[in-house]
């Protein structure tokens, strides 16, 4: 029997498969298919399956295969449940993760509440370039709060990957339908962003205080997306300077919850620092027959409850109750 986790980091939610205990590890069709049968019939769907593989440099490595079956550069919310995963495993708090761009230091956190275990992890590289996002827009080779009609007019728009694409909107309130109406355009065949592009709406909540809402490319509406909150809050500092404290932690407010990030501005926004903090919970443990994996075969689950979810709701309704 393999075990499979049910997992989420601010309700963005995942399933987690260590290959690293199979026999035999999956075929990357193999994991395509799995992950799209999971996040669609199994215990509510999911946003995506997390896998974790050996490393010869970190801890371990992490890929991230989307809801539709395709696979993200990077995933802040899933990282954090993935580093609480393999510190429980060989029993450490500070190491490094690999995943397809660079590899990742992460930390066990303070508990954000009773029972609700935390991770901060890196989020990296940075970049603005059109050509690591990409994107094409007139004659920009940068879109930093930008006008640009053509999406929403009388909004500006910035665009950063880290690594994965971010397009990123400051708005007086955030309207959902304005939101998905964009993000399912811009990941359709669109002359903008030719490979789609996580969209995020942020509404400056106080100083520090951010709300973020975000569509996510291969998945569609997230309750949360780590790196399109961790991409947010670098354009926050950059663009609101007057808001932004960067002695203090911003916490970012989400459907699902609510993280803390941590910038540091570099004179070379490149090489500014980011670091996301947040849950790292587990919901459901999930045995399986390997065989059964090779094969896509979800009939014959073994599932159990960890208790940790009522852990969590009791930790959103505190942060409701001081927002």
């Amino acid at each position: 029997m393999v075990k499979l986790l049910k997992v989420h980091g601010s309700e963005n939610k995942f399933f987690i498969l260590d290959q690293t205990l199979l026999e035999t590890p999956l075929s990357d069709p193999e994991l395509k298919f799995l992950a799209i049968n999971l996040c669609e019939n199994i215990l509510n769907g999911a946003d995506g399956l997390l896998v974790i593989d050996t490393s010869e440099n970190c801890l371990g490595k992490m890929r991230v295969i989307n809801a539709d079956g395709s696979e993200a550069k990077m995933c802040g919310n899933g990282l954090r449940t993935v580093s609480r995963y393999l510190s429980d495993k060989y029993q450490l708090n500070d190491f490094q993760v690999e995943t397809m761009e660079s590899n990742l230091n992460v930390t066990r956190a303070e508990d954000f509440y009773d029972g609700v275990p935390a991770f901060s992890v890196e989020i990296s590289p940075i970049s603005f370039s059109k050509n690591d996002l990409p994107f094409s827009y007139k004659n920009l080779d940068e879109m930093i709060d930008e006008k640009v009609p053509e999406f929403l007019p009388g909004q500006t728009f910035s665009a950063v990957a880290v690594p994965n694409p971010h397009l990123i909107s400051f708005v007086d309130k955030v309207v959902p339908d304005d939101l998905g109406t964009l993000g399912k355009r811009l990941n359709s065949p669109n002359e903008y962003f030719p490979e789609g592009v996580n969209v995020s709406f942020c509404k400056i909540l106080d100083n520090n205080k951010l709300f973020v809402q975000t569509y996510e490319r291969g998945v569609g509406f997230t309750n949360a997306c780590g790196t399109g909150m961790s991409a947010t809050s670098l354009v926050f500092a950059l663009l609101h300077s007057g808001k932004f404290d960067p002695d203090k932690d911003i916490s970012v407010y989400n459907p699902g919850g609510m993280v803390r990030t941590k910038i540091k501005i570099n004179h070379i926004k490149e090489s500014s620092k980011i670091r996301l903090i947040g849950n790292a919970t587990f919901t459901h443990e999930i045995n399986v027959p390997e065989f059964n994996l090779h094969r896509n075969n979800l009939n014959d689950l073994e599932i159990s409850k960890t208790g940790e979810e009522s852990s969590y709701q009791n930790f959103v309704n505190s942060i409701n109750d001081n927002q």
